[in-house]
C-alpha cells in the first residue's frame, strides 16, 4: 500500500504521466528497459525506485514538462526517504552446515552446575537473534556512506571568506562543515550513488587530476553527519535538451566514445577528462535533515580559477533537436568580473525555506564565452540561532566550464555510428 509520506503522491503523478502518454504498461516498460510488473509497482505506490534515473526516463518518454519534472523529483526525494526509513525485515537463520567427513564432532559445552537446561526452541531463538543482529550490523555499516562535506560557517556566523564573488541575488545549494580541509580550496564533495567513476587513463589529456572523477547524478547528499541541518544532492550535467549539452575533449573523434545518456554523463566525463563547453546546467536538490525549518538566505558564486579557454575539440551530445525550452533557473555569467547568480525565466529569487518534508530543487545555468573557469557555489543558511555557509561543488572539486568559441565541432548523428565534423 502507498503511504501518506510522498509515496502516494509520487505514484499518482507517475500514473498520470503514463496514462497521458497513451502507452500500455508493456510498451512503456520495454522503452524503459524494466519489467512490466516493476512498472506496475512503481505506478501503484507499492515500490519506490532506489535511483532517480528510471523515473526521469519515464518522465521524458511521457513528455513531462519542466514544472512536472521538478515536482516529480521533489516527490521522489520524499518517497525515497520514507523507503529508506522502513524497518529491516527479520533474517531467517541459515541452514546448518554438516561437518567435514573426517572432522570429529565437537560436543556441546557442559552447562554450569546451577544453570537450568535451555529448551531447544529457546536455543533456536537465540541463534536467530544472533543472525539478525549480525545482519543489522552489516546494514548499518554499509549505510554509513561516504559523503564528504566541509563547513565554512560555524554556529556563530558563517562567511564565505575574502575574494569570493558575493551577489545581491540568490541562487542554490550545497554543503559545509567545521574543520574544512585547508589543503584543497575547492573543498566539498557531493555524494556518490554507489557506482565508482573510472578515472582518465591519461592524466595529461584529462581536465581532472589523475584518479579524480566528477560528481554523480541525483544522490543524497552533502551535509550528512556534519551537524549542518541540510543535505544537497548535485547533478552536475543536466541536459536541458540533448542538443544544448556540449563537452570539450582533448582527443580526436576516433578516440571519443558515443555520447552518453544524461544519467551516465558523470562517468563518461570522468573517464575521458571532458569539460562542459560554453555552458553548464546543474541541478541541486536541497533538503532539511529534520523537522526544523532552514532558511536559505542567499547564494554566492566563487571563482577559484579563470584563464584562457581550452583549445580542445567540441562534441555535441545530440543533433536534430527542436527549439530549447527555457527552464526556470539561476543564471551565472562566468565572464563577469564578479559573477553572481540571478533569477531567469520566471525563477523566484531567494530566500527559500526547506525541511525534511519540504525539499527544494534549483537549476543553475552558468556560461562563458571567453574563459576557462573553475567555480563553486556557496549557500548561506540559517535555522533558529544557527547559521553558516554551505559550499556546493562537484564531488570535492570545483565545477569547470570553458568557452567553445572557434573550436572544431563534432556531432554524432542518429544511426551514423561515429562522430562527424560539424558543418
Amino acid at each position: 500500500m502507498a503511504e501518506a509520506d510522498g509515496t502516494a503522491e509520487f505514484a499518482t503523478l507517475l500514473r498520470g504521466l503514463k496514462e497521458r502518454s497513451g502507452l500500455s504498461y508493456g510498451v512503456l516498460a520495454k522503452r524503459l528497459h524494466m519489467s512490466t510488473s516493476t512498472l506496475h509497482r512503481y505506478c501503484n505506490g507499492d515500490a519506490v525506485p532506489v535511483d532517480y534515473a528510471p523515473v526521469e526516463r519515464l518522465a521524458r518518454v511521457c513528455k513531462a514538462g519542466p514544472e512536472e519534472l521538478v515536482e516529480l523529483h521533489r516527490l521522489w526525494v520524499l518517497a525515497d526517504a520514507a523507503r529508506r526509513t522502513k524497518p529491516v525485515a527479520a533474517v531467517e537463520e541459515p541452514p546448518a552446515v554438516a561437518p567435514a567427513p573426517d572432522a570429529e564432532p565437537v560436543p556441546d559445552a557442559a552447562p554450569a552446575p546451577d544453570a537450568a537446561p535451555v529448551p531447544a526452541p529457546e536455543k533456536r531463538r537465540s541463534r536467530r537473534a544472533v543472525v539478525l543482529a549480525a545482519a543489522l550490523a552489516v546494514v548499518v555499516a554499509g549505510g554509513a556512506g561516504a559523503f564528504a562535506v566541509h563547513l565554512a560557517g560555524g554556529g556563530s556566523g558563517g562567511g564565505s571568506g575574502d575574494g569570493g564573488g558575493r551577489k545581491d541575488r540568490a541562487g542554490a545549494t550545497s554543503s559545509v562543515t567545521p574543520g574544512a580541509r585547508s589543503a584543497d580550496p575547492s573543498g566539498t564533495a557531493s555524494p556518490s550513488p554507489g557506482r565508482k567513476h573510472k578515472p582518465s587513463a591519461d592524466p595529461s589529456r584529462s581536465g581532472a587530476p589523475a584518479g579524480a572523477a566528477p560528481g554523480t547524478p541525483s544522490a543524497p547528499a552533502a551535509g550528512e553527519g556534519t551537524g549542518t541541518p541540510l543535505t544537497v544532492a548535485t547533478t552536475p550535467y543536466v541536459y536541458e535538451s540533448p542538443c544544448s549539452q556540449h563537452f570539450l575533449i582533448d582527443r580526436p573523434p576516433a578516440e571519443v566514445p558515443p555520447p552518453p545518456l544524461e544519467q551516465d554523463a558523470p562517468n563518461w566525463v570522468g573517464a575521458i577528462g571532458a569539460v562542459a563547453s560554453g555552458e553548464q546546467f546543474i541541478k541541486l536538490t536541497v533538503q532539511g535533515t529534520g523537522s526544523d525549518t532552514v532558511v536559505l538566505e542567499d547564494m554566492n558564486v566563487r571563482v577559484m580559477k579563470s584563464g584562457a579557454p581550452l583549445a580542445w575539440n567540441d562534441y555535441s551530445m545530440g543533433v536534430g533537436c527542436g527549439g530549447n525550452v527555457d527552464t526556470k533557473s539561476f543564471g551565472v555569467d562566468l565572464d563577469a568580473p564578479r559573477p553572481v547568480s540571478a533569477p531567469k525565466n520566471g525563477q523566484r529569487d531567494f530566500p527559500y525555506k526547506v525541511s525534511e518534508s519540504d525539499p527544494e530543487v534549483f537549476y543553475i545555468k552558468a556560461n562563458t564565452k571567453a574563459h576557462d573557469v573553475s567555480w563553486v557555489l556557496e549557500l548561506k543558511w540559517s535555522s533558529g540561532s544557527r547559521h553558516g555557509v554551505l559550499k556546493v561543488d562537484d564531488q570535492g572539486r570545483a565545477f569547470r566550464t570553458s568557452a567553445d568559441v572557434g573550436r572544431p565541432g563534432y556531432d554524432y548523428p542518429i544511426g551514423a555510428g561515429s562522430w562527424g565534423k560539424r558543418q
